[in-house]
């Protein structure tokens, strides 16, 4: 769950990395490794997740939900799909398994490209890919599509003329209205061709009524606030790609290895799997 905003973008070596880290405010990328129980994080970080959490006690259930959504998303789009090529934008810190080790599990020549603002991320990705020719690491801007799409290091592992799955799993709730988000979508949506997919989660205060207020509002003293949508306003960001089933549902009930627990927390987190088909 990282923040969409960025800088230049560095270079491809990544020792020209322009931004510096900022440890002056919380981010959301190290926010969301603490949610984790990751090490990758500052105090400012902490304490902002901490107030989050006395704000949702279940972010942890619901941060881990996520994740497990996108382990089965990727490995739809893979084994069903035929996917062979993936650009996971908004990615954050390390996580195993990757995207891409969840994807060579079932087809070992997928290709990948991480995109994500957070120096700490690119650095750490970096370190652990470097000697992987068929990932790349961009430091990008979700909000300048084109850049990414142009990104020498992301032609270098993504043809855009063979089918792409685009990851936007929750990133696009750190993009405000004012930025035009449905804009940002399509942009990445027009460059994909005929059989790429979309693979997007998204929070929403829908289950939750207003009383997830107070979590957040921490976002608003963080690198970049948090925008949850409802239902109706998440399922426009797929325009006219096919859903597949089960359509948009909370993350938990997209295509469950097991039934969901009945007793366990609501999450607050839609999310789908969308084919272009044309």
């Amino acid at each position: 769950m990282a923040s969409p905003l960025s800088g230049d973008g560095g270079d491809s070596s990544g020792d020209a990395v322009s931004l510096k880290i900022d440890t002056s405010k919380p981010h959301p990328a190290r926010m969301y490794d603490y949610f984790l129980g990751g090490k990758d994080n500052y105090e400012v970080d902490q304490e902002a997740a901490e107030q989050f959490i006395k704000a949702a006690p279940e972010v942890r259930l619901a941060v881990r939900a996520n994740r497990t959504f996108m382990h089965r998303a990727v490995r739809h789009v893979v084994a069903e799909g035929g996917i062979r090529q993936i650009l996971d934008i908004g990615t954050g810190l390390p996580t195993e398994p990757n995207v891409h080790q969840i994807a060579r599990a079932i087809a070992p020549e997928t290709r990948v490209a991480y995109v994500d603002n957070d120096p700490i991320v690119s650095a750490h990705s970096r370190t652990l890919l470097d000697d992987d020719d068929h990932t790349s690491v961009v430091l990008g801007d979700l909000r300048d599509p084109r850049a990414i799409l142009d990104h020498p290091d992301v032609r270098r592992v993504i043809d855009f003329d063979e089918p792409v799955a685009l990851l936007l799993v929750a990133i696009l709730h750190f993009i405000t209205e004012e930025e035009d988000p449905d804009a940002i979508v399509a942009a990445f949506l027009d460059a994909l061709p005929t059989g790429s997919y979309l693979i997007l989660s998204h929070a929403t205060v829908d289950i939750h009524d207003n009383d997830r207020e107070d979590a957040v509002k921490v976002y608003n003293n963080a690198t970049a606030t948090m925008n949850p949508r409802d239902h109706g306003r998440v399922l426009e960001f797929f325009g006219g790609l096919a859903l597949t089933d089960p359509g948009l549902v909370l993350v938990p009930h997209w295509r469950p290895d097991e039934p969901p627990q009945q007793d366990a927390p609501p999450i607050g987190i839609y999310g789908g799997v969308a084919r272009k088909d044309g």
